[in-house]
């Protein structure tokens, strides 16, 4: 029994290194004293996160990220939450068409979203705004939260709607008092992910954002069009701080769900 478990335990660590290297090999560069992206490094210093802190284009970009990241997780969070509680509640014909449509952001190419979004939004005005990129992100997004809230319903007694309902609850009042604190880990779960999604999303926002929304993940690809510079690499470590922030995070409601 310790032979295989102690195969599995090896492939699980080769796999995770196998994620991580790129990321390893990368990072360090953004403590590098030198201009070009080489090893070995000729120094150590923080001239390129005091560049990205101090940059009228970086920190904004930043901002923007957060925002926009921040506005599509609740919007997400809240529809993913009734598109999942509806799929949950209500047998109808025709359930797993529109499941997979609701999950279809997920498998579908980021670009060929990006391309019916702007057909949509366009003619709506919603191209080159804040409201547009926020619909944008949280359509990529609220898959994440139905596939979460989903599995914190299967550990939901139904039972309980009904003896809220007997005691005179409406289903809006029923589902507000006694589902929703419940599976609210789940929920919670869901509008990190989104969050995680629109803060690493680069094609809605090079199709839908103008130059006032320029998220950091556009402000990086840009760089890497123009001129490649170290700064680029801080704004990759602090993208990376950001993303092990949310893995904790989802670590941690996923342990106060179970």
């Amino acid at each position: 029994m310790k032979a295989p478990r102690i195969l599995l335990w090896l492939v699980g660590l080769l796999a995770i290194l196998f994620l991580l290297t790129p990321v390893l090999a990368v990072l360090p560069l953004s403590f590098s004293a030198g201009s070009f992206l080489f090893y070995p490094l000729p120094g150590l210093s923080l001239r390129w996160y005091a560049d990205f802190w101090a940059s009228d284009f970086w920190l904004p970009a930043l901002w923007n990220s957060l925002r926009v990241g921040a506005g599509a997780a609740l919007v997400a969070g809240s529809l993913g939450t009734l598109a999942a509680f509806g799929l949950w509640r209500a047998p109808f014909p025709g359930k797993t068409l529109v499941m997979a449509v609701l999950l279809a952001p997920m498998v579908v190419p980021a670009i060929i979203v990006a391309v019916a979004l702007l057909l949509a939004f366009g003619p709506l005005g919603l191209t080159n705004s804040f409201t547009g990129l926020v619909l944008g992100h949280a359509a990529l997004g609220a898959p994440f939260v139905v596939v979460t809230v989903l599995a914190a319903l299967q550990q939901f007694d139904a039972v309980q709607l009904r003896a809220a309902a007997s005691c005179g609850a409406s289903p809006a009042r029923a589902f507000w008092r006694v589902c929703l604190p419940q599976i609210m880990p789940g929920v919670a779960a869901g509008g990190v992910f989104a969050f995680a999604t629109s803060l690493d999303e680069v094609a809605i926002a090079l199709f839908i954002a103008g130059p006032a929304q320029r998220t950091l993940p556009r402000q990086m690809f840009s760089g890497l069009n123009d001129s490649i510079s170290l700064t680029i690499m801080a704004a990759a470590m602090i993208l990376v701080l950001i993303s092990v922030v949310l893995l904790v995070a989802v670590t941690l409601l996923k342990r106060k769900q179970g």
